[in-house]
C-alpha cells in the first residue's frame, strides 16, 4: 500500500510535465530500451511544448495543436506511445483517441508501438490492453476512461466519437495525418469545444501529399497549429548509411528525398495538375511588356451551391488581374457588374462561363448590346485529341501560361484553388487518353471548396483575340521564357 501511494504521489507530480513523467516512468537503459538514454532529442522537445502549454493558466483550457512532418524513422509511433501513457495515467478519466491514414497503419503499426509503452512503463499494472482499446484495469471506471484506436470512415466521420469529456483531458493524434481526409478533420475540430477541458490534438507524419488539411497545419492553418519539419538525417537513432545511399541515388532536391528524409512536402503531388512551386513562383514573378497587349475579361459565376462566389478578373499578356468577387447576387447584378467593367478596362474579348445561371449573365449583357462569349466547359475541345472538354483544354493553356513565367495576385486562397485540382486521362474509344480535370464535384467530395477564383483565370484562356496595333502600326512583342532564357517573342 506504501509503495502504491509512493506511486501516486510520484504521478500526480507530472500532470502537467509530460517530459519529466517520460523520463521517470519508463526503464531507460535496461531491457528493450537498453543503450537509449531517453526520448530523443525532439521528442523531448515536443513533449515540453505541451507541459509549457498546460503549465500556463492562461493557456491551459486552450486546444493545443502541434502537427511535426518528417521523414521516415525518427520515432514518430514512439511518442505516440510516451503521450498516450502520460496522458492516461496522470488525469483520472482521460480520454484518448488515436487513428490513421489506413487500417492497416493503425492495426499493424500505432496500436503494436503504443501498446509496448503501456506494457514498459512502471503503472503497466494500472492498464488493459487490447487490440482495440487501451482500458483502466478497475472495471467501474473502464467505460469513460480509456483509449480507443479508431478506424475512420469518409462518409461517417461521427464514427470518430466519443470526444466530449468535459473538466478532464481529451487527446487526439493522427498518424499518418496526410492520407487522413479533411472531414475527419473538420469532425475533429468541431467536436473539441468543452469548457475548462485540457485538449491536445497531435498531427504526425510524412508529406505524402503537398494538399489537403495536413498540409495546410504548415501553409494557411499554420498560425493554429505549433509545427516542425524533422529532417532524419538529424535526428539521432536514424540509419544514417542507408540515408546516404538516397542521396546518392535520388538526390537532395527530388521530391522523393524531400518527403521520406528532409520532412517536407513534394512539389506535386501525383494527381495534381497544376504544382504549388509554379503556383509560388507567380505570385512573386513580375510581368513587362505587357501593356499593349490584349486585354481578356472574365466571369465566372457562382452556382447554387453554398459558399460558391462569382468572380470577375482580366489577363493582359503575362500578368493576371483580379477585379472582385462576391456571394447570393442576383443575374442582373452580376450582368450589370460585367458590364460596368467592359466600360472600364475595355477589354479586346469578355467571357462568361455559360454552365448553370451564367447563361442569364450573357443573356442579359447581349440584351443591353454588349459583345460577350459563352463558354461551356463541357463542350469538345478545340484540340480532341490533347484534352477532353473545353474545361481542362482552359486549364491546360492555363498552365502553360504560368510555367513560362506569369504574374498572378500574391494571394494564399487563390494559390490554393490553382493548385487544388485532380487531373486524369478518359478511358474508352471516344477520346481516349485525353486529359480531364477533376469536377467540382469530386473537390467538394474531398472537403474542397469551388475553385470559382481560379477558373476565373482559367476562363481567360478560352479565347486568343488578335494583338493590339501599337502606335506606331506594330504588334507589341513581350518577354516569355524559352530554353535559353528570357527572350522577346
Amino acid at each position: 500500500m506504501t509503495a502504491q501511494l509512493e506511486l501516486v504521489e510520484e504521478i500526480a507530480r507530472y500532470a502537467h510535465d509530460p517530459e519529466g513523467f517520460v523520463r521517470v516512468m519508463f526503464p531507460w537503459g535496461e531491457g528493450e530500451l537498453a543503450g537509449i538514454s531517453g526520448p530523443r532529442t525532439w521528442q523531448a522537445e515536443e513533449l515540453a511544448k505541451i507541459g509549457a502549454h498546460l503549465q500556463n493558466p492562461e493557456t491551459r483550457h486552450m486546444p493545443y495543436r502541434a502537427a511535426v512532418v518528417s521523414g521516415n524513422g525518427p520515432g514518430k509511433s514512439a511518442l505516440v506511445g510516451m503521450v498516450s501513457v502520460w496522458a492516461m495515467t496522470t488525469c483520472p478519466g482521460c480520454r484518448v483517441i488515436i487513428t490513421a491514414n489506413t487500417g492497416a497503419q493503425l492495426n499493424v503499426k500505432t496500436q503494436p508501438e503504443v501498446a509496448k509503452w503501456f506494457r514498459l512503463s512502471e503503472v503497466r499494472d494500472l492498464w488493459d490492453v487490447q487490440a482495440t482499446r487501451i482500458s483502466i484495469s478497475e472495471p467501474s471506471y473502464r467505460t469513460n476512461y480509456r483509449l480507443d484506436f479508431e478506424t475512420w470512415s469518409e462518409n461517417n466521420p461521427e464514427a470518430i466519437s466519443g470526444l466530449h469529456n468535459l473538466g478532464r483531458r481529451i487527446v487526439v493524434i493522427f498518424d499518418e495525418a496526410s492520407g487522413i481526409p479533411p472531414a475527419i478533420w473538420n469532425h475533429i475540430r468541431g467536436a473539441l469545444t468543452d469548457k475548462n477541458t485540457e485538449i491536445i490534438w497531435l498531427a504526425y507524419g510524412n508529406g505524402t501529399l503537398n494538399e489537403g488539411p495536413f498540409f495546410e497545419c504548415f501553409n494557411k492553418d499554420a498560425h493554429r497549429w505549433n509545427t516542425r519539419h524533422l529532417d532524419t538525417r538529424f535526428v539521432e537513432g536514424t540509419n544514417k548509411e542507408e540515408i546516404q545511399q538516397w542521396l546518392e541515388d535520388d538526390g537532395e532536391d527530388s521530391d522523393w528525398f524531400r518527403v521520406h528524409v528532409r520532412g517536407l512536402f513534394p512539389r506535386q503531388s501525383e494527381l495534381q495538375f497544376i504544382g504549388h512551386d509554379i503556383v509560388e513562383r507567380a505570385r512573386q514573378y513580375k510581368a513587362v511588356g505587357y501593356e499593349e497587349l490584349p486585354r481578356i475579361l472574365a466571369c465566372d459565376v457562382a452556382r447554387s451551391e453554398a459558399g460558391a462566389q462569382t468572380v470577375l478578373g482580366y489577363r493582359q499578356g503575362r500578368k493576371y488581374v483580379e477585379l472582385e468577387k462576391y456571394r447570393g447576387q442576383s443575374i442582373t447584378f452580376t450582368a450589370n457588374r460585367v458590364i460596368h467593367w467592359i466600360k472600364e478596362i475595355s477589354p479586346d474579348a469578355t467571357v462568361v462561363d455559360a454552365s448553370g445561371l451564367g447563361i442569364g449573365v450573357v443573356d442579359t449583357c447581349t440584351q443591353l448590346g454588349y459583345t460577350v462569349q459563352a463558354f461551356n466547359g463541357g463542350e469538345s475541345a478545340f484540340d480532341s485529341r490533347k484534352y477532353g472538354n473545353r474545361r481542362a483544354e482552359t486549364w491546360g493553356l492555363g498552365k502553360i501560361w504560368l510555367e513560362a513565367g506569369a504574374e498572378i495576385p500574391d494571394d494564399e486562397h487563390l494559390a490554393s484553388q490553382i493548385s487544388a485540382p485532380h487531373y486524369y486521362y478518359r478511358k474508352g474509344q471516344s477520346l481516349h487518353g485525353a486529359l480531364m480535370i477533376e469536377p467540382k464535384e469530386n473537390m467538394a467530395r474531398r472537403g474542397l471548396a469551388s475553385p470559382d477564383r481560379a477558373d476565373t483565370l482559367m476562363l481567360t484562356h478560352a479565347v486568343d483575340p488578335a494583338p493590339r496595333e501599337s502606335s506606331e502600326g506594330k504588334r507589341e512583342r513581350e518577354e516569355m521564357y524559352l530554353p535559353g532564357g528570357w527572350q522577346s517573342v
